[in-house]
């Protein structure tokens, strides 16, 4: 079916953003399958005890948050590109909901950053002292993504005494040699100091879930038209 210029370009935008979820749903999901399925993880979930644990609930939203990614991506991706207006419809549904959902969390977030800053430090440690007793790779690779996103290093921060020193960033200073910021109190003071930030991940979240039901919008009211216009000129022949 062709498409104006307005219309390939929704088209486009929409394929690039699906790329972009479904890159980070992959991310999401696979680290959260890791961390519930790993021989050195899984005795975590076996405890009724630690049912509400912040390393069980982190998990659980990671994989959670990762399947519905790409829930989306699934209709958004086959809908954009093969112009299908009932899947462009359940994608238009979706993002909406999701569009509340962060504007929902983000409003409750605003209000308990400090709490929040308590678990996200409280699950950074525990994929800290998991990888100190069984050096899993992949724990290793998300403590080393974290500590340079941070620039942090360990529990502590004495880099040269640090159980997990390889996964730090490279020092920006002599003095970082011998002591860096511990990734725990950054995490807190991230949530706690730096509220602006965390409000406008959430507000940038939703500035491109708006994007995308809009192309998805205008995308729908194109094909409506196209299909509309070929089924007239059918009925005018014959």
């Amino acid at each position: 079916m062709a498409l104006d210029g307005c219309g390939l370009l929704c088209k486009y935008m929409l394929l690039i953003f699906n790329l972009i979820f479904a890159l980070v749903g992959f991310v999401f999901l696979g680290l959260g399958l890791w961390l519930r399925f790993s021989d050195s993880t899984r005795a975590i979930f076996e405890f009724e005890a630690l049912d509400s644990s912040t390393f069980v609930i982190a998990v659980t939203i990671l994989i959670t948050t990762g399947s519905v990614m790409l829930i989306v991506v699934v209709f958004g991706d086959y809908g954009a590109c093969n112009e299908k207006r009932c899947a462009l419809q359940i994608f238009s549904a979706l993002v909406t909901i999701l569009g509340i959902t962060v504007v929902v969390l983000g409003v409750m977030n605003n209000s308990r950053l400090d709490e929040i800053g308590l678990r996200m430090g409280e699950f950074y440690s525990s994929i800290y002292v998991l990888y100190v007793a069984n050096s899993d790779p992949v724990l290793a690779v998300t403590l080393t993504f974290i500590q340079k996103l941070l620039h942090c290093c360990g529990a502590t921060g004495i880099t040269s005494l640090d159980f997990a020193k390889e996964t730090c960033p490279k020092p920006d200073t002599i003095w970082e040699h011998i002591k860096m910021d511990a990734c725990p109190g950054v995490i807190i003071n991230v949530f706690n100091d730096k509220a602006p930030l965390v409000m406008g991940l959430f507000v940038g979240t939703g500035v491109l879930l708006v994007v995308a039901l809009v192309c998805s919008i205008v995308l729908l009211t194109k094909i409506k038209r196209e299909q509309q216009e070929i089924t007239a000129r059918y009925t005018t022949v014959y």
